[in-house]
């Protein structure tokens, strides 16, 4: 289910997972035509899969399919299961592109029946009525209260364009619900989406998506108050719309969707929805969260191969013997040092521990070049402003790029997927990497790349 997506003309959108009973569900928006059926309502409906291994799926029959002719899409929104009860609370898109509240249960959270009539929860006057939508119910555990969050527009916010924020439901029973004041506003310039709320080791997390990209604020009680931790994004920016879920062993799963490129290039524009993108969770001593790869998810490898090393530039010293495993010292403090590797198969894993000698300059990798230097994606560390870029994206406020690390790198397709570290990811398309040269440099500093493995993708 790693970079999963259905079969024909359809991708995975906004990915809502649950978990309940040993069982670890992956609900989906089911796209067609990246957001641009039905003249562009979307025609989403909920796909659904699950598992209790994350290793072996079940893929079941649409868990809320578009029944009526005002349905435009069902949106996103949030599964919670309460006295053997499973509710589904989504968001309905009706034909004339207004939005309101909708609700399904079911007995066993695979066959879902929706509440009739489907109006479960109109927007009040105060809000705008495009945009009310992403439904997240939770209990307050001191309390016992049940709380609804909605990606909302309010109107009344002093400043205009700046009042997306979460509104707030508060019910006692799940059926009656009272509007609240506004649970967040975190002041950008859109709504905030697909808000997730969770206990995790005596902290509360609060989720939400701008411009699709997951952040997240911290508390330590459940209704706040809320603190922007130093590096808010869960991931990298092009890990659209994350969602969690608990499972065995005190453990946290992220699922995002990764969009496809229109074009050949990685400038070419990203489409609404994609491939799966699951990721693990981290918690640091702090309550700050990373992301790491899923181990039950990552794809199969073959055994290691030895392609070749060749120094392309001076101060470059493999440190390998031949059969052995990989090893490479590039050292131009005061230039550039590069050794290329071939050939490389198009799919392919490289695991690596890089060793810095200190935060001066730059360094990194130059994937699936054709034999230019100057024609590859790159994988670029800059450890004094703690940067890692891969490609034409990047996430910042990654701290110990001056010390020794670890690096994981996915090349799958167009694909190309980094963990640096088991604790920050970052993810891009790269439709114009084609060719099967792998370069290794470093300019202004020391780097050591030992060891160094590469599987062919099975």
């Amino acid at each position: 289910m790693q970079y999963f997506k259905p079969p024909g003309d359809f991708f995975v959108g906004d990915c809502m997972p649950f978990y309940h009973a040993g069982l670890f569900h992956l609900y989906y928006l089911l796209d067609e035509q990246h957001h641009q059926a039905l003249q562009g309502l979307g025609g989403h409906q909920w796909a659904h899969a699950s598992t209790t291994d994350l290793v072996n799926w079940q893929h079941h029959p649409l868990a809320l399919p578009i029944t009526a002719a005002t349905e435009g899409s069902i949106c996103t929104g949030s599964v919670f299961f309460h006295d053997g009860t499973y509710y589904a609370f989504y968001a309905t898109r009706t034909r004339d592109w207004r939005q309101h509240l909708s609700l399904a249960t079911s007995a066993d959270g695979i066959h879902f029946v929706k509440q009739v009539p489907d109006l479960f929860a109109p927007p009040q006057p105060a809000y705008s009525p495009f945009h009310f939508r992403d439904p997240l119910p939770f209990q307050d555990p001191q309390t016992g209260l049940f709380h609804l969050l909605v990606s909302a527009q309010w109107l009344e916010y002093p400043l205009p364009g700046r009042g997306g924020c979460l509104a707030h439901l508060v019910s006692t029973d799940l059926a009656r619900w009272h509007l609240h004041d506004p649970f967040l506003i975190p002041g950008f310039d859109d709504v905030p989406e697909c808000s997730d709320w969770f206990c995790w080791n005596g902290w509360y997390y609060l989720l939400f998506s701008n411009a699709l990209t997951a952040r997240y604020r911290m508390a330590r009680s459940p209704l706040g108050p809320w603190q922007c931790p130093p590096i808010d994004m869960l991931d990298g920016p092009l890990a659209r719309v994350m969602k969690t879920a608990p499972f065995d062993g005190n453990r946290r799963i992220g699922v995002a969707w990764l969009g496809t490129r229109q074009g050949e290039s990685n400038e070419g524009r990203m489409q609404w929805g994609g491939h799966t993108l699951f990721r693990e969770l981290v918690q640091h001593a702090d309550g700050t969260l990373g992301c790491a790869f899923l181990p039950e998810l990552q794809p199969t490898a073959g055994p290691s191969l030895l392609p070749a090393l060749v120094a392309v530039t001076p101060s470059v010293r493999s440190l390998g013997a031949p059969g052995g495993p990989l090893r490479l010292q590039l050292d131009s403090c005061d230039g550039l040092a590069v050794a290329r590797c071939a050939p490389l198969p198009f799919n392919v894993r490289l695991t690596l521990r890089v060793n810095p000698s200190d935060a001066r300059g730059v360094y990194g990798l130059r994937l699936r070049s054709d034999g230019d230097y100057d024609r590859a994606v790159v994988l670029l560390f800059r450890p004094a402003e703690a940067i890692v870029e891969l490609g034409n994206t990047a996430i910042y406020g990654v701290c110990g790029l001056d010390r020794p690390f670890s690096v994981e790198v996915i090349c799958r397709e167009d694909l190309i997927d980094v963990c640096i570290d088991g604790r920050r990811c970052v993810v891009n398309r790269c439709p114009e990497g084609r060719g099967e040269q792998l370069f290794f440099f470093a300019q202004g500093t020391a780097v050591c790349y030992d060891p160094i493995s590469i599987q062919p993708l099975l």
